[in-house]
């Protein structure tokens, strides 16, 4: 995303991992603008998350190319707001049963998805919400993460559950980031894989597990589909031009006159 102005918003108000990423990098990332909304108190908590939320939108908006939004990992009027005006909407999912019950249940014996769960039904009802506003759907990208390096005997029962339930629920997977100890290095100084290490570092020695960590990186931004060059942008505005003419009625003149 390199000559992107990229704003951030945190609405994580506990943990604030995005807003102390931010103040410790070491890189002239340029961050048109980050906030971190601060939890409301008082009776009317939603109403005052909202507006703060909704202010900090309009500023990012118009200073930036890009605006990326960290959702807290519990329940929140904010949460589902923030899912109901996302473009592209990126869910990490461990690979393990116990992440996929976030998505659906499955049945103990063959594990078919019998039904589901609770964070799926609340994104399908932001991306109808989503739908009526402005007739834009949202890119639900599901990115399995923290892969083992190893192989599990779990893994093709994992995907094969998210592949039918992407059928139903209409998103897509991919595989996010292995479980690297480079990431978990990087987080504490402000970086990241596509960062220049032997610029920012000069004194680190290589590490060719950063390389594969960079090509990670990259790869899932290219999966996102993100309007990032001439082509991108090309493709975002023709997905845009078809979700308007679903909603036009069939013009059925020229097929009934022949």
């Amino acid at each position: 995303m390199a000559g992107q102005r990229v704003a951030t918003i945190d609405l994580d108000s506990r943990q604030k991992s995005l807003t102390h990423w931010a103040k410790r990098t070491l890189t002239d990332l340029e961050l048109a603008v980050h906030f971190s909304v601060a939890r409301a108190e008082g009776a009317n908590v939603h109403e005052n998350e909202a507006v703060e939320f909704a202010d900090k939108v309009i500023t990012a908006v118009q200073h930036c190319h890009f605006l990326v939004i960290d959702a807290p990992p519990h329940d929140s009027y904010l949460m589902r707001l923030a899912h109901s005006i996302a473009d592209t909407l990126v869910s990490p999912l461990n690979d393990s049963f116990l992440d996929l019950d976030v998505l659906a249940m499955v049945d103990p014996v063959t594990f078919a998805v019998t039904e589901v769960s609770h964070y799926a039904e609340m994104v399908r009802k932001a991306r109808r919400l989503r739908r009526s506003v402005d007739g834009a759907m949202t890119d639900w990208v599901v990115a399995r993460n923290r892969l083992p390096l190893l192989g599990a005997c779990v893994k093709p029962i994992i995907c094969e559950g998210l592949n039918e339930l992407g059928l139903r629920l209409g998103f897509r997977v991919t595989e996010g980031f292995a479980e690297r100890a480079i990431y978990r290095e990087l987080f504490p100084r402000g970086l990241t894989a596509l960062d220049d290490l032997d610029e920012i570092m000069p004194c680190t020695e290589p590490d060719p597990l950063c390389l594969t960590a960079r090509q990670e990186v990259r790869t899932l931004l290219d999966t996102l589909r993100l309007p990032l060059d001439e082509r991108g942008r090309r493709r975002a505005a023709a997905r845009a031009q078809w979700f308007a003419s679903c909603d036009n009625p069939l013009d059925t003149h020229e097929i009934l006159d022949t």
